[in-house]
């Protein structure tokens, strides 16, 4: 996008302030259309720029132009950080596309939304491809009996043991909360038992012509076709790692990128800034970062931290957020936690130097 184009975005800002109503609407709709088409070439700056018009032209147009906006906005990875927050907030006509899709929205926006919006902004935020232990924690505490089931059938959901003790108990009277119960890939053995044993006459035959009680490994297709959403390349293709990138390199050139600018990074859930200020301060390529900081498998990511120094509060900061915030269960990340306290400084940087050794190999 070049400069001209900014300035006439500018130039928006004033025109907002005509009577017209459709007018604003109208210029609003256009606004939105032109960043979804042009956001992948917008610097920060420029993004910026377009916040500060959305935000104020959504203060003076008619609803559907709101709805509009926030279509537009939904599947953008880059999408306006205030604009996106404020529309996620609004009534569910306006807000269920971003709360559906959008991943500029942070796990402390939804948990917040869910506790205090409406079922029908539950039943959306359920809906996502993924969603984190603490949000189906609020959903299954807070929502309806069609929120419940939609969590219960959602494999991208990670359910921890409150969330499955609830399910588990509303079940015996839920055929439809069964059968997605008894579906999930992730549903302990214990469970899938109990699950039999009360299920409905109907819903037990289903769930043993799937397999539910079969050996490990015969899994049902949606579990199959989760497993494979959930991959590290899934997770790769989700994140700006080029803005979050150059982000990162300008507190290098400022001298400023230290292991609290890492902390501070990830208590603001900026993943892919995390990964490239992770990357720089391990001294690290960036792709193995990436790596390291998706997969299931975090002992390769706390050698490096023990390696580098990096203390407990860090650690636990970068543990809950990105991919591991949805891939590890708070029970993963103690496991994990309880590893690094475990791990002596001097073996984790020999461990450290024998693979950076293999990499230049």
């Amino acid at each position: 996008m070049s400069s001209d184009l900014a300035s006439h975005i500018v130039d928006f800002k004033s025109l907002a302030l005509e009577n017209n109503i459709e007018r604003r609407s109208e210029l609003a709709r256009h606004v939105a259309l032109l960043f979804a088409r042009t956001w992948e070439r917008c610097s920060d700056d420029q993004i910026d720029i377009y916040d500060g018009v959305m935000l104020r032209l959504s203060e003076m147009v008619e609803r559907h132009a709101l709805s509009y906006m926030a279509e537009q906005l939904s599947e953008v990875r880059r999408a306006p950080e205030q604009t996106v927050r404020k529309l996620a907030f609004d009534e569910i006509e306006i807000a269920e596309p971003l709360l559906r899709n959008s991943n500029v929205l942070r796990e402390s926006d939804l948990v917040s939304i869910a506790r205090s919006k409406s079922d029908d902004h539950r039943l959306a935020i359920a809906k996502r491809d993924v969603i984190s232990e603490n949000i189906s924690d609020v959903l299954v505490n807070l929502g309806n009996t069609e929120v419940k089931q939609t969590v219960a059938a959602n494999d991208g959901a990670v359910l921890g043991q409150r969330s499955v003790n609830s399910l588990m108990t509303d079940a015996k009277g839920d055929e439809v909360l069964q059968l997605a119960l008894g579906q999930r890939a992730d549903l302990a053995d214990a469970h899938i038992e109990a699950l039999i044993n009360f299920a409905s006459e109907q819903v037990r035959k289903l769930l043993i012509k799937e397999g539910a009680t079969e050996a490990a490994g015969k899994l049902p297709k949606a579990a199959r076709i989760a497993a494979g959403k959930l991959s590290n390349e899934f997770w790769l293709g989700r994140y700006d790692f080029e803005t979050g990138r150059g982000r990162v390199m300008e507190l290098v050139r400022e001298g400023k990128l230290t292991e609290n600018a890492l902390r501070a990074y990830a208590e603001e859930d900026r993943f892919a800034e995390v990964v490239a200020a992770f990357a720089m301060l391990a001294g690290i390529g960036h792709a193995e970062a990436q790596h390291w900081t998706v997969r299931n498998d975090t002992e390769p990511f706390l050698v490096v931290c023990r390696a580098s120094g990096f203390g407990m509060m860090t650690v636990q900061a970068l543990l809950k957020i990105g991919p591991w915030r949805y891939r590890l269960s708070n029970s993963q990340r103690q496991t994990a936690l309880k590893s690094y306290q475990a791990l002596d400084q001097q073996e984790a940087y020999k461990q450290f130097i024998t693979w950076k050794e293999q990499w230049m190999a």
